[in-house]
């Protein structure tokens, strides 16, 4: 897939005077043009009643407050979120400001401004570099975190059924776990046909490590190499036929998820950290942690990257000012905020790291930097397009509706029609 690093919006010739005050003593006024008041459209791509959307809430009064006339409209994300956005950007209709997902320099950079000379810019996470810049340095979004991601766990959960999370090295180790889950009477992983990105992220979590450095290339030049994918959806094809996963897999929502992981229903969850926020919504005294994802042909890996980012669009009519509102979030102490309450790692070297809850897995896993973080399968490896083939086929394989080799078939058609688009 190939990105086109853009050239600066052009700015109009009515000056704009915008203060991005602190958060703890907002003032300031905001004029645009000879507009009295104007509202920006954010697409948030945050579900409702999320701690971070419930902070950025906070935080948006606050810029608000600071500059009257100035309405941040912060719209949660629906289930439609990604293929709603695509319509928008084809008809020229894209939001002032959208959550990129991951996808703010392979899918989003045409339609976004570049952003590397904003004054923030000098603290972006070189960890990001390779997932949110392009060969120019240029990139095209507010890093609010950077994605830190493993297999969730319940502490109290595994202790039930005796198992060490730290002595987990292998899909062997896993395995037993899994087993000893099922016999202490937990389920051992709980997954969701309905938010169906749990599906694929059971997917796109083993697939780093089910191919070698040189078949991973292939992938990305347009080979398909079925032996990795075939290895993952053997071992989902397992543990669904040992009964591994929650029996209200069809039906079962993120809350749903987050309760059982909360209260120590479920043993292992597939997902970013930020679920454990939800968890503990459910149950404050949760004990949960995070693990290396084990790997079938190398050393075992933690996931990460481009999480929250925020972009800005060039179509705007308010580019100053949302650049402004994206300055007000990247203050150290709301970069911080946002990043503590998503449970994940500040996208700023100058916030601070707020592991909280997650202390312990932070400090064991991230802190020392003996695990490799490795960027997310699909967004390096796969064409662009191919995530919902990614959740589909896993979810076939969980439901018991396809065999491997019927997946594979589809991965393998869907790959190919993919990347000839993309050339």
């Amino acid at each position: 897939m190939k990105s086109r690093p853009l050239a600066t919006a052009a700015i109009g010739a009515l000056a704009l005077t915008l203060v991005a005050c602190s958060s703890t003593a907002p003032s300031g006024t905001v004029t645009d043009g000879n507009a009295a008041s104007f509202k920006l459209e954010f697409q948030t791509g945050l579900a409702v009643d999320t701690p971070i959307l419930t902070t950025l809430t906070d935080l948006t009064g606050k810029f608000q407050g600071a500059n009257p006339g100035v309405t941040i409209d912060l719209v949660p994300r629906s289930n439609t979120y990604e293929a709603d956005l695509k319509v928008r950007l084809a008809g020229g209709n894209a939001p002032d400001l959208w959550a990129t997902h991951g996808w703010s320099l392979l899918r989003y950079s045409e339609f976004l401004v570049p952003l590397q000379n904003e004054a923030w810019a000098k603290n972006f996470n070189p960890a990001l570099d390779a997932a949110m810049k392009n060969k120019a340095g240029e990139f095209f979004a507010y890093p609010v975190d950077t994605d830190i991601a493993g297999i969730v766990y319940n502490a109290d959960a595994l202790k039930t059924a005796g198992v060490d999370p730290t002595k987990i090295k292998s899909w062997n180790d896993f395995g037993q776990a899994l087993s000893a889950l099922k016999a202490a009477g937990i389920t051992p992983i709980t997954a969701s046909g309905k938010d169906n990105w749990f599906a694929g992220n059971l997917v796109d979590w083993m697939l780093s490590g089910a191919y070698s450095e040189a078949q991973a290339k292939d992938l990305a030049n347009g080979t398909f190499v079925s032996d990795g994918y075939r290895l993952v959806l053997d071992q989902i094809a397992k543990w669904r036929d040992e009964g591994m996963f929650n029996v209200d897999y069809s039906s079962a929502t993120t809350d749903d998820i987050a309760r059982a992981l909360g209260e120590a229903k479920t043993g292992f969850v597939f997902i970013q950290n930020s679920l454990t926020n939800n968890a503990l919504e459910f149950n404050p005294d949760a004990k949960l942690g995070y693990i290396p994802v084990p790997s079938f042909v190398g050393d075992n890996y933690l996931i990460g990257g481009e999480s929250q980012a925020y972009g800005i669009s060039k179509a705007s009519k308010h580019i100053d000012t949302a650049k402004a509102y994206l300055a007000f979030l990247a203050q150290p102490e709301n970069t911080s905020a946002l990043a503590a309450a998503a449970g994940t790692i500040p996208g700023l070297t100058n916030a601070k790291v707020e592991p909280g809850h997650l202390a312990a897995s932070y400090d064991a896993f991230v802190a020392p930097g003996n695990i490799p973080l490795v960027p997310y399968f699909d967004r390096v490896s796969l064409p662009n397009g191919m995530w919902n083939t990614v959740v589909s086929t896993a979810d076939s394989i969980i439901t018991g509706q396809a065999d491997v080799d019927a997946a594979v078939g589809v991965l393998k058609s869907d790959f190919t029609n993919l990347h000839g688009q993309s050339q």
